[in-house]
């Protein structure tokens, strides 16, 4: 599976125009491929998660063995979401089940549904967000940030009540909880370094980066760690003011928390939707509640220069027609479990299209099937252009090695173009 040329820096420009011309629905010379997984490397090597989770350098090892065998067009640095345990440790984190802390030492990450903010803090949240967030959600999502509920609002002090505010960062518990956090902030500091060299290793040998950053859907944004799966289907229906107002609130927020403040070779923004699968919405409340909202996301993102990687779990069929509303050429939409052979009809000359070879089928089925399903889609949704093989959700933890290697190499073999 090995490119037409050798140099680094050449296959380095190749990979990434293959890409981005793919994206932008311009013809490409092969159908681009990237490299995506969560704990895919510790079925690979038959080492448990638990590992993975501490060992910085056992985790870009492994990584690069995995790269050089597939040779996919970009790869996602992965210490950043997989090597977070000493953090998350020292951190007390609760919104999280990980390998030895809840879960056992070969499984994957566990999200734990709870209600973070109360249905009547939601004035509190559109009135000062930051602060809410700071001093209300942090000390209940983790030990490390405990403290910070102590603090007062500040905004609004001046002259000497600005120096009385001392007396609070004087409080015992203030004190030892900071100290707490300065140990956490030092290891996350630390992993984050051995990210951004793991990627820029990896861009010397040749692999552009597949994300930039993660962002979500507003929706997402109070459903996932705010209100809890109860709470915001309650929501939906009982308060749908205060929540389209909280959304409303928050955009310019996840807005500055995603957008660089320039532009590097990597543009590619991961944004997973998971509450706007068929079943939960009507369309008109996805429209209302779910898309609104997301589209202004995404253009604010596009306007940026930056490209969305809306990754659409579950079956979003019903949805083809009202996301198709974006400009052409300009985002990235994954499909899970929809039927992506629809989506080619409905969104194909708008939208580069990605996926989505089925987890069940790179978990359990044969080389013959990956391949033989892998080749129609480079066929049907591959034609014309815009279109990037994948995994359903990328590679899942348990896909046997020979049948993701099939499927790069169904890249490889069947999606040239001449």
């Amino acid at each position: 599976m090995s490119e037409q040329t050798e140099d680094p820096g050449q296959l380095f420009a190749e990979r990434q125009r293959r890409i981005y011309d793919a994206v932008a629905l311009k013809p490409v010379d092969r159908v681009p491929i990237m490299y995506h997984t969560n704990f895919w490397f510790a079925t690979y090597s038959s080492i448990p998660i638990r590992r993975f989770l501490y060992e910085y350098d056992l985790v870009s090892e492994v990584t690069k063995k995995i790269v050089a065998e597939l040779n996919p067009d970009a790869v996602g640095a992965p210490h950043a979401t997989t090597s977070l345990g000493p953090t998350l440790d020292l951190l007390g984190y609760r919104q999280l089940e990980w390998a030895g802390h809840g879960a056992a030492d070969n499984v994957s990450y566990q999200y734990r549904d709870h209600e973070w903010m109360t249905a009547e803090e939601y004035d509190e949240y559109i009135d000062e967000p930051s602060w809410y967030y700071f001093t209300k959600v942090m000390p209940r999502i983790a030990d490390a940030y405990a403290h910070l509920a102590k603090l007062p609002k500040f905004a609004g002090w001046q002259h000497l009540r600005m120096i009385h505010c001392a007396r609070f960062f004087g409080d015992p518990d203030v004190i030892n909880g900071f100290a707490k956090l300065a140990e956490a902030g030092r290891e996350a500091v630390k992993l984050w370094n051995i990210a951004n060299s793991f990627g820029d290793e990896l861009a010397a040998l040749g692999w552009p980066s597949s994300v930039l950053r993660t962002c979500v859907a507003p929706y997402d944004f109070f459903a996932d760690t705010l209100r809890g799966s109860k709470g915001i289907m309650l929501d939906l229906r009982r308060r749908p003011e205060k929540l389209l107002a909280a959304m409303e609130r928050a955009i310019p927020l996840i807005l500055r928390a995603t957008i660089p403040p320039k532009l590097g070779p990597c543009r590619l923004i991961f944004m997973p939707m998971h509450w706007s699968i068929d079943r939960y919405m009507s369309p008109d409340q996805f429209r209302r509640f779910f898309w609104i909202p997301l589209r202004k996301v995404l253009m604010a993102l596009i306007d940026a220069g930056l490209v969305p990687v809306v990754f659409w779990e579950g079956n979003c069929t019903s949805r083809l027609e009202i996301i198709a509303d974006i400009p052409k050429g300009k985002c990235i939409y994954w499909f899970e479990s929809g039927d992506i052979f629809l989506a080619k009809q409905v969104l194909g000359d708008h939208v580069c299209l990605r996926g989505n070879i089925p987890a069940s089928m790179l978990n359990a089925g044969s080389p013959d099937e990956v391949t033989e399903y892998s080749k129609k889609l480079i066929d049907i949704v591959g034609k014309n252009d815009g279109f990037m093989l994948d995994g359903a959700i990328g590679i899942p933890d348990e896909a046997r090695l020979e049948n993701v290697k099939a499927m790069y190499a169904a890249v490889h073999h069947y999606g040239r173009y001449d």
